[in-house]
């Protein structure tokens, strides 16, 4: 027990079923149980053609990852074990094919499921076929599976984000998710569309509400299927594995350091002092693979579901103003390429406050470049851009403009019973984690993987953001002295009123 992982042991000859392969998580627990489970049997993933690319064009294209570089070079078998099978979580029986089906329900032993509607702002419709009909769907397969000993289904930190103090457990839903089903599918678009706010709240957008009811129904599923339930708070770069700083979207907060540090984003309504739940994807998936396993071999079936916080924010705090500060201090050392402004602003905590200077910091440059574009013939897009950051920004600040605290006696218990070599192999926790280092690979990764720019072209931008600096500083001089120009003029005009005297303009 001390030289060996159990986890490994128990993975080998196993075949997996993952659904949501084609995300950040999903990629990354693919890399994982390949490289942590090296006697793992299969891995079936499903897959949806799209744009014209079958099924196994898109398995090729994750494999051509560059986290899945040292498979092909060392050990390109292990690829082999990754098979796509032509599948829609949104559609009628999975959208799998007779032969499919048959044999999924014959090999698989483990499921992930991690496939969602991950858009805030989705249609009520779109997210309940596709985040609770879909989970019921997988469910009803897994029911048929012969060797079935976990079932881990991917929920959210946030799915009962009206409950300030998160345990543990699953929480009754005022509505049946089976009736809500029925419901979205007979009922007229226009009439869904004006019940959809009212529908879900208390719940601030159609995700974390849909992601609730599929709580529900997998827990109807408990005890006669293995169930748990896995609850990730807000995604981040990875910590460790496959890649320090490895991400490959910009979802969330990658987004919004890409914008901040090209200047494009000066203000965010959020409380700086309020804690910020972020957790490394490598941590999250490090939490499913020890809950699957647990599943597995508790041979207590309990009388509640199995559920794991997957969050981070009592056991290594971390405030939205502490990364604010560091991220100021990384992008200075490690700027992009293409900067519009030099980066600036803050989080504030006034919505009034934060509106003005978004007027002044956002709106007025986006339409005063917009502008010069018009008139140079060249192609207009500050506004275009500053009305996604402001969509996207809206559909955050929900989260950043409030606190919640999450019990994770389960997720600390799970981590004891790990024998010492997997508690080494599967970090259920932060803790310890070096922020600074951190914060400049997830940065590197984000320059060279999403932003394409030249890793060699570090000491030029830092050049160019020292002139930018010296423009921006310049830029509040002369803004300032306008604005104490325009108050003198308005008391003047004042003054020169209250005396009758002649008004010059």
């Amino acid at each position: 027990m001390e030289d060996r992982s159990v986890i490994g042991e128990f993975y080998a000859g196993k075949t997996v079923l993952i659904t949501g392969a084609t995300g950040l998580i999903g990629k990354v627990l693919i890399w994982k149980l390949l490289y942590s489970c090296p006697n793992i049997d299969k891995i079936y993933i499903l897959v949806r053609p799209k744009r014209g690319k079958q099924v196994q064009q898109r398995v090729d294209e994750i494999l051509q990852v560059p986290i899945f570089k040292n498979f092909k070079d060392e050990n390109p078998a292990a690829l082999k074990k990754v098979i796509g099978v032509e599948g829609d979580i949104s559609e009628k029986k999975l959208g799998l094919s007779v032969s499919s089906e048959e044999k999924l329900c014959r090999e698989v032993q483990i499921v992930y499921h991690i496939a969602a509607m991950l858009k805030l702002d989705a249609e009520l419709k779109d997210a309940v076929v596709m985040n609770v009909e879909g989970t019921l769907q997988l469910l009803n397969l897994a029911t048929k599976m012969e060797k079935l000993v976990a079932f881990v289904h991917t929920s959210t930190a946030y799915c009962h984000c009206d409950i300030p103090l998160m345990e543990e457990k699953v929480y009754p839903t005022e509505e049946s998710p089976y009736d809500v089903i029925n419901m979205v599918h007979w009922m007229k678009p226009e009439i869904l569309e004006s019940i959809t706010k009212k529908m879900i709240k208390p719940h601030p957008n159609t995700y974390t509400y849909t992601k609730r009811l599929a709580e529900k129904i997998v827990s109807d599923f408990h005890p006669r299927l293995p169930v748990t339930i896995g609850r990730p708070s807000i995604v981040i770069p990875a910590w460790e594995e496959p890649i320090p700083g490895w991400v490959d979207n910009l979802n969330g907060p990658t987004g919004l350091m890409i914008a901040a540090g090209k200047g494009v984003i000066r203000t965010m309504l959020a409380d700086p002092e309020y804690l910020a739940d972020l957790n490394p994807v490598d941590v999250v998936c490090n939490g499913l693979i020890a809950a699957s396993w647990k599943t597995a071999t508790d041979t207590l079936r309990t009388k509640e579901i199995p559920v794991y916080n997957l969050t981070q924010a009592e056991i290594e705090p971390v405030k939205w103003g502490d990364v604010l500060d560091l991220g100021r201090e990384v992008i200075a050392d490690y700027p992009f390429e293409i900067v519009l402004w030099y980066p600036g602003g803050g989080f504030h905590k006034n919505e009034l406050q934060h509106n003005i200077l978004a007027l002044l910091f956002h709106w007025i440059p986006a339409y005063f470049i917009d502008f010069l574009m018009f008139l140079l013939g060249r192609k207009r897009f500050m506004v275009n851009a500053q009305l996604r950051i402001y969509h996207g920004q809206k559909l955050l600040q929900y989260f950043t403009t409030r606190e919640w605290r999450f019990a994770k006696d389960n997720l600390l218990k799970l981590r004891d019973s790990l024998s010492p070599v997997d508690k080494k192999t599967y970090k259920l926790t932060g803790k310890n984690l070096d922020r600074l280092k951190y914060m400049i690979n997830a940065t590197l990764v984000t320059r060279h993987y999403l932003v394409k720019d030249d890793p060699n072209s570090i000491a030029k931008c830092k050049t160019k953001m020292k002139i930018l600096y010296v423009i921006d500083r310049l830029t509040r001089v002369v803004f300032f002295i306008f604005i104490a120009w325009m108050i003198l003029k308005v008391f003047n005009l004042v003054f020169q009123i209250n005396n009758d005297k002649p008004v010059r303009i």
